[in-house]
């Protein structure tokens, strides 16, 4: 297929990548030139704009940073929607919002674009090694269509109903993965706190019932003082405040999410944003935790 990609950041550049080893024609466009240079390498072409790089396009995919920027890169005064010709489906596959996804969805359905949310999870290996996580919101039809797309990106691809509700799915996710990282530093601190060898520590309940994704890929991170960003603590901070609003407008209380969207926007401002979202060990490793009555 002839395909638009909008984003090359830590996870977008191996997604793009993996689509142009599969035989795809790919027109780039991302914010900083020179952070595409590898996939422009592999055979890209550059454009100047998303509606540049969409049009004529089979697809447009978007991998941005926030739902602001998914708004402008498809809706904006140069976005995909904007292409002289169209593209037939355009696929979001940043974590966003459900409103914005159905929203899309509805603007573009009325310029006869189908419009797919297909957020991802599985961070910076997940993407090197096209073993991503994908959940998915659209009309069937358009997703069966977009399927062999997702299949080089990912290894589990599962439609959850129309718009919107791959990004409900993926709030699922961040929910899980706040509550797994509170424990994994919890965990570890513990383990420090009454003298025993951590590494070992992680080798013992890594294979057993206690083990998870984060402990056995971020825990070792931590040991090791590797905080770079599998994914950004501050789009983690994004994504826990959806999470939240999502929450409370089904009139939910989850005590679990809100404490950690409290000590990750904490962890931001003491400035490690740009951090990867194993970085919440800092506050644990300095006996800065908020008590849990804040």
């Amino acid at each position: 297929m002839r395909i638009a990609w909008i984003g090359t950041g830590v996870m977008g550049r191996s997604m793009a990548l993996h689509l142009i080893k599969a035989g795809h024609e790919l027109r780039i466009t991302t914010r900083t030139r020179t952070r595409a240079e590898d996939v422009l390498a592999a055979g890209a072409t550059w454009c100047d704009s998303p509606a540049e790089a969409a049009d004529s396009c089979d697809v447009a995919i978007s991998m941005v940073g926030y739902p602001g920027d998914v708004d402008a890169v498809h809706r904006g005064a140069s976005g995909t929607l904007r292409a002289r010709i169209p593209p037939r489906i355009i696929i979001d596959m940043t974590t966003s919002t459900p409103t914005l996804a159905r929203d899309l969805a509805s603007q573009a359905t009325s310029l006869g674009v189908a419009s797919i949310d297909a957020p991802v999870s599985g961070g910076d290996i997940g993407a090197r090694n096209a073993a991503l996580s994908i959940m998915v919101g659209g009309d069937g039809a358009s997703v069966e269509t977009a399927r062999p797309l997702l299949a080089a990106m990912g290894k589990t691809i599962v439609h959850h109903g129309g718009p919107g509700t791959g990004q409900h799915c993926k709030m699922v996710n961040q929910i899980l993965i706040a509550s797994s990282m509170l424990g994994l530093c919890e965990a570890l601190a513990y383990a420090q706190g009454s003298g025993l060898d951590p590494t070992k520590v992680l080798e013992s309940v890594g294979g057993g019932a206690a083990g998870s994704w984060s402990v056995n890929n971020l825990g070792p991170r931590i040991l090791r003082g590797d905080f770079a960003p599998g994914f950004f603590v501050e789009h983690f901070c994004k994504d826990l405040r959806i999470a939240l609003d999502e929450a409370r407008a089904l009139q939910l209380e989850l005590d679990g999410l809100a404490r950690a969207e409290r000590l990750y926007a904490l962890l931001r401002d003491q400035g490690h944003g740009r951090s990867g979202t194993q970085a919440l060990w800092h506050l644990f490793s300095a006996a800065a935790v908020p008590s849990l009555q804040q």
